[in-house]
């Protein structure tokens, strides 16, 4: 099955050094690889995948440049990692969804909804994941994480499909495709700030859109 590939970002410190980056006193023995990660989500966040540099988020964390390519070779390492990171959290947000509804149409629906809050929740991440930095086809941990979130949704398409509640005719793989298209493209919208606040805004977009999913795919009864 394809994976979600890309398509067409006081307290604790040590003093700032003199014309260099903030120094953070932010990891623990052990954990640099998830500090390293942070601070690039950080990064992106304020500055989008451009501003982010490997040496500047190394010297952030006052880590050694041994220390810091022990971990990733380069830029692009680092923003898979990041990519890697947010598909693994999106394919258990939505493995959540559907089991806390207790599967069906209900969990179908949730699904829907926890892809696009995890978008609003996580846009440094989300940009990184559909976004043009990763070298995606040279990293094995990537697109196992990609084809994993995918799967997600086949496999709750597939119970539907076997309940009679989606058409049968169709391969899941190919419904899936349409079924994320549609949620990507409000998840853009939202962390963009295209939609309005209010009424007709994120939510009500959200749920307009997970009914006509529905109504485009499910048996007519």
């Amino acid at each position: 099955m394809p994976e979600m590939a890309r398509s067409p970002q006081t307290k604790g410190q040590r003093p700032k050094a003199t014309g260099g980056p903030t120094v953070r006193a932010a990891y623990h023995h052990g954990d640099l690889r998830r500090a390293l990660l942070d601070e690039a989500v950080r990064t992106i966040r304020d500055g989008g995948a451009a501003a982010l540099t490997l040496r500047a988020v190394g010297a952030r964390l006052g880590v050694s440049r041994t220390a810091l390519y022990r971990h990733f070779a380069d830029k692009s390492a680092l923003l898979n990692a990041v990519s890697e990171d947010g598909f693994r959290r999106l394919a258990d947000a939505l493995e959540r969804a559907w089991t806390d509804a207790g599967g069906g149409v209900r969990g179908f629906e949730e699904q829907g909804r926890a892809y696009v809050r995890f978008a609003l929740d996580n846009p440094p991440h989300y940009r990184v994941m559909f976004g043009v930095w990763s070298s995606r086809d040279e990293d094995s941990a990537l697109r196992a994480a990609g084809a994993r979130a995918f799967q997600m949704l086949v496999d709750a398409l597939t119970a539907l499909q076997r309940d009679g509640v989606v058409r049968r005719n169709e391969a899941p793989g190919q419904v899936a495709l349409y079924v994320w298209a549609a949620v990507h493209g409000v998840a853009m919208l939202a962390i963009d700030g295209r939609l309005p606040s209010g009424p007709g805004g994120v939510r009500d977009v959200i749920e307009y859109a997970v009914r006509r999913i529905g109504s485009g795919i499910f048996v007519e009864t």
